[in-house]
């Protein structure tokens, strides 16, 4: 079994920052990719941002300049390292790993989400 377990999720005010991180444990195969999304009250889930296995990486426009995501491989651990938080950046953020569980086919996996609240 794969097991995503997330972290870092808060409360803070406007400008601040926060490092979300992720997790992953269990019997892990390969990584292909791991991602970052969010889901805002009322509305539809949305990407943040993603890292290859290559370590190429991918921001939604608007975030750019203000998160940083990275990867521990040796960890199996993802981060996002979250700055001048906006209000509209409050959701919940959700891990997700594109990877492949040992004697499994290839999968997305989600994690159980933390909730981000940015006061104004």
């Amino acid at each position: 079994q794969v097991h995503l377990v997330e972290s870092g999720g808060g409360l803070v005010q406007s400008g601040g920052s926060l490092r979300l991180s992720c997790a992953v444990s269990g019997s892990v195969y390969m990584i292909y990719s791991m991602s970052w999304y969010r889901q805002a009250p009322g509305s539809q889930r949305e990407l943040v941002a993603t890292i290859t296995s290559g370590g190429s990486t991918n921001y939604a426009d608007s975030n750019l300049g203000r998160f940083t995501i990275s990867r521990d491989k040796s960890k199996n651990t993802m981060y996002l390292q979250m700055n001048s938080l906006k209000p509209e950046d409050t959701a919940v953020y959700y891990c997700n790993v594109d990877m492949r569980a040992t004697g499994q086919w290839r999968d997305n996996y989600w994690g159980q989400g933390t909730q981000v609240t940015v006061s104004a």
